[in-house]
């Protein structure tokens, strides 16, 4: 069973909004979107400032709906989610050392999604660094440390995670050396995610239960966004315009994660708008024109936000 509570209104009106965006986007194949959508009844029970204890939160049910949001994809950026999550766990037990520097490359990953940033952290959650190849003894042991974060993320018990995959850094060009061997001569081995996996992250993190109180609060610092945002410049992203924010009214709340490549473009987002329940909205959208489309997920946006 999912995380939340199958709810047939919400179901009645994300399948209108799917049929709509089908139609308006004759490139948007059924099998290139899939999406997680939960909606926060009064008494709302995130954004508390870790109110709850988690016990106490998961006992909570929440309204949801998800399409296809079991089905393995790869993340590019919102992986960034995970490995935020894994070094909050990290500095929390003692298991690395905190430094402005650590600090400095958390709020790259996060803020300005820097694959730089997300190389310095796998490395600091692993222990691991990359470079050229290696021979197989000493390989097979850096591919186990590189796998740290899967085990930890398949320790919580949660059955969203249990199919996902979060043992590769992020690439401008790609990878080589070691990194490219490790992706498997097919890339097997990418980042692979589910909107259902990625939808429980941050249902955890806004709720306050993500390692800590303190901890989630300090997340939920680093993925607030401002809105309106100013148009990027060509060739950019803002994590906003292009987006599930874009579709906002300048008066909403924005906390969200965005990834994309040539060949996907997604986000996840936690919105409160004002005398709206507050929901979280989780897509991701595959295929190169529906990538470079900058208008789909705004789309989408508008019509979850307007559907309460």
């Amino acid at each position: 069973m999912p995380f939340f509570q199958p709810d047939t209104a919400l179901q009645d009106m994300a399948e209108v909004i799917l049929e709509s965006a089908w139609q308006t986007f004759p490139s948007l194949q059924r099998d290139q979107i899939a999406l997680t959508w939960l909606v926060y009844d009064p008494p709302v029970i995130v954004n508390t400032g870790g109110a709850l204890s988690a016990q106490e939160f998961w006992q909570h049910p929440v309204r949801g709906f998800h399409y296809r949001g079991i089905e393995r994809i790869y993340p590019a950026s919102v992986v960034k989610l995970f490995y935020l999550l894994a070094l909050q766990e990290w500095l929390e037990g003692g298991m690395v050392e905190d430094s402005p520097e650590l600090q400095r490359a958390l709020r790259d990953m996060i803020v300005d999604s820097s694959n730089d940033a997300t190389s310095l952290i796998v490395d600091v959650l692993s222990g691991t660094t990359s470079g050229p190849m290696l021979s197989a003894g000493p390989f097979t042991t850096w591919q186990h440390q590189r796998n740290i974060v899967n085990r930890y993320l398949q320790n919580l018990g949660w059955e969203e995670l249990q199919t996902i995959n979060v043992n590769q850094k992020t690439w401008c060009d790609g990878p080589y050396g070691r990194e490219r061997a490790f992706l498997g001569e097919l890339f097997e081995n990418r980042n692979m995610l589910t909107t259902n996996a990625v939808a429980r992250l941050l249902h955890a993190i806004i709720g306050g239960v993500a390692v800590s109180s303190a901890r989630s609060q300090a997340m939920m610092a680093l993925l607030k966004r401002s809105l309106p945002a100013m148009a990027p410049t060509p060739g950019e992203e803002n994590q906003v315009s292009g987006f599930l924010g874009e579709a906002l009214p300048a008066q909403a709340q924005l906390w969200s994660k965005a990834g994309w490549t040539s060949q996907v473009r997604h986000d996840c987002a936690y919105i409160e708008i004002p005398n709206r329940n507050p929901y979280l909205l989780t897509i991701f959208v595959e295929g190169p024109e529906n990538a470079s489309n900058r208008q789909i997920l705004p789309f989408l946006s508008q019509a979850f936000a307007s559907a309460q």
